[in-house]
């Protein structure tokens, strides 16, 4: 069945604390479950403990998803991060998840205040040889049930559209794909992203709901502004809002030919002092809700 499910972000972001930082956590998680959203992704306010975490979620009637885990292949060897990645594993066993979010993130510049457009570039042979590495870590999570499904994102490795081709050949049926509908508009520059869901679709074991302001996403790019950039000014949106560029029903179309069974999140950061995460959160939810009720998605 579908499930849908929020991110903390559009709360109280994890890039820049200070977006969201007055907002209590308890808010949060009142608001996403009156809402109506299943379950909820991590965040830097959840706490690190596994049952600690299902408690706080539960209290709340919420899931816990999975959360965001930050690769580091390109600096490291497999077998460290395998290491590495274990207690992260183990918190997603103890709470039921089925997959864990992962991204390169070792000279990612997401976060920084630099220029979009500087991006780091790999070459053919060493996107084949970290593919390779993503495989044989992708195979260890899926030996303890769990699918490593690879988030394509702004300011890494894996952002254009060419890129993402690039990486899904590099890897092999243990990876899988986080299909981000906003990441992909945006590393195209305002393509229609359902071509790529269309073609990675069989490889697609979680989606993201992004949408994004065609305007704000031109003048980061045209204006040599940074990611963080971007957010602040509001490039993301919740699906269903007038100044999105992404429509969301032929994503959802390609979802119900496949039989789709898993998680849409509305994973949409805006500064919620100027965008409303109560408001924008539940247009989102009731956006999709609708599109899958006519198309029969359930």
């Amino acid at each position: 069945m579908i499930l849908y499910g929020a991110n903390p972000i559009a709360w109280a972001n994890d890039d820049d604390q200070t977006l969201g930082a007055h907002i209590p956590t308890e808010q949060i998680l009142r608001e996403a479950s009156e809402i109506g959203f299943d379950g909820i992704e991590n965040g830097h306010r959840w706490p690190e403990d596994p049952e600690e975490l299902k408690q706080l979620l539960g209290s709340h009637g919420l899931k816990f998803i999975s959360g965001w885990y930050s690769l580091n292949l390109l600096t490291q060897s497999v077998e460290d991060e395998k290491k590495a990645i274990q207690p992260h594993l183990d918190k997603l066993k103890h709470n039921g998840c089925k997959v864990c979010i992962a991204c390169e993130t070792s000279n990612t510049i997401q976060g920084s205040d630099v220029d979009i457009s500087t991006s780091p570039v790999l070459s053919a042979e060493e996107m084949n040889a970290f593919g390779a590495k993503v495989e044989a870590l992708a195979g260890f999570c899926a030996e303890q049930g769990i699918d490593l499904v690879y988030h394509h994102h702004m300011g890494t490795v894996v952002e254009t559209l060419d890129e993402i081709d690039a990486f899904m050949a590099a890897t092999g049926p243990a990876t899988k794909l986080l299909f981000d509908a906003g990441h992909c508009y945006f590393g195209s520059r305002g393509e229609d992203p359902t071509p790529v869901l269309r073609k990675y679709i069989s490889r697609m074991h979680h989606f993201h709901a992004k949408n994004v302001r065609p305007a704000v996403m031109k003048d980061v790019r045209d204006n040599g502004k940074s990611f963080m950039d971007g957010v602040r000014a509001g490039v993301f949106t919740v699906p269903g809002d007038p100044e999105g560029g992404i429509d969301f029903r032929p994503l959802l179309q390609v979802l119900k030919q496949e039989g789709y069974k898993g998680w849409i999140v509305i994973e949409a950061e805006q500064d919620p002092e100027v965008h409303n995460p109560f408001k924008y959160q539940s247009l989102g939810l009731m956006t999709l809700k609708t599109i899958a009720s006519e198309l029969e998605l359930t």
